[in-house]
């Protein structure tokens, strides 16, 4: 009842801009080439959430004829595709307790992608740590591909944060690749890993999904395919529910501030919530030091689709 009544206190806070959003559901059907994996009412209009399964990439559409298809026929109907490619890889790394899921790719290929956790803090957002990545890769990439993951929290508290950096992406500074973080990023530090995070005991993962996708629709965020567990920290169990939805989940190998490096197709993990400086002054230290090989496109930032769809 206790977690209930959580949920319920947290899916008022966004009451006003979830309001129009009902009847959100998982869903499955073809359209076209492409797979729905959403379906939803906003204004009373029929909302769906597709991948496109060979760029992995996500767009919504409203109004288009579809009918539902069960899971074995969407691996069946798409099987020859990078998206069910990296499903059925993920299917074998769903046992490790942290760091499930993808953490690289073809390590041949020429940089990395920067992943940016957005977890819930009441510190501000370090802007000045996207100015100085906008900054150090326009000459070679522009708008800067970013892969940033957000829970409904840090969106209920710092709109403001949050409206800046749709602007970056309106003016052409960004494109960011928006990941599902989870809702409450539920984190007790008296607790062991095993009983951590989602991992904590009453955690509703539907829920913690779901509802985290529908405050990013309704803060006019396109939700990807993507699903980082907080904390890198999951099951067996839990990693599977996420499957079942239809997402990927996605690891790290290079979490900075833990010391660990960046390779040739790393999945580079910071946080930029204002918790863990560390991470974002080692990779600005980086930054630095790569100045000419960014110029000359040595050292590129990819966009987290593209990396992993060509692996």
């Amino acid at each position: 009842m206790k977690y209930f009544l959580t949920f319920l206190f947290l899916g008022l806070l966004f009451t006003r801009s979830l309001a129009q959003i009902s009847q959100y559901e998982v869903f499955f059907a073809q359209y076209q080439n492409e797979l729905v994996i959403r379906k939803w009412k906003d204004a009373g209009i029929t909302q769906y959430l597709l991948v496109n399964p060979e760029s992995l990439k996500t767009r919504v559409l409203n109004n288009i004829e579809v009918q539902s298809m069960e899971w074995s026929n969407v691996i069946n109907a798409f099987e020859k595709t990078p998206y069910i490619h990296d499903w059925q890889f993920e299917k074998h790394r769903d046992y490790e307790l942290q760091d499930a899921g993808i953490t690289k790719a073809d390590s041949t290929l020429k940089g990395f992608s920067l992943t940016i956790d957005l977890c819930p803090s009441s510190k501000p957002l370090t802007r000045s740590f996207f100015q100085n990545v906008i900054k150090s890769f326009e000459i070679s990439e522009r708008p800067v591909p970013l892969t940033i993951t957000i829970t409904g929290v840090w969106m209920q508290k710092h709109q403001d944060d949050l409206n800046w950096l749709r602007q970056q992406e309106k003016v052409g500074n960004l494109r960011i690749t928006w990941v599902n973080h989870s809702y409450t990023h539920r984190y007790d530090p008296k607790l062991s890993l095993t009983n951590n995070f989602l991992l904590e005991h009453g955690t509703n993962i539907l829920s913690e999904v779901l509802l985290n996708e529908q405050a990013m629709l309704s803060n006019g965020l396109v939700p990807s395919i993507y699903f980082r567990f907080p904390g890198l920290v999951s099951d067996k169990s839990i990693f599977d529910e996420v499957l079942a939805l239809g997402l990927l989940p996605l690891g790290s190998d290079a979490w900075l501030a833990k010391g660990e490096s960046i390779r040739n197709g790393s999945v580079v993990l910071v946080h930029a919530n204002g918790n863990e400086p560390l991470g974002l002054a080692l990779f600005q230290k980086m930054l630095r030091k790569n100045e000419g090989n960014i110029k000359s496109k040595k050292w590129l930032l990819w966009d987290i689709s593209n990396l992993l769809s060509k692996e």
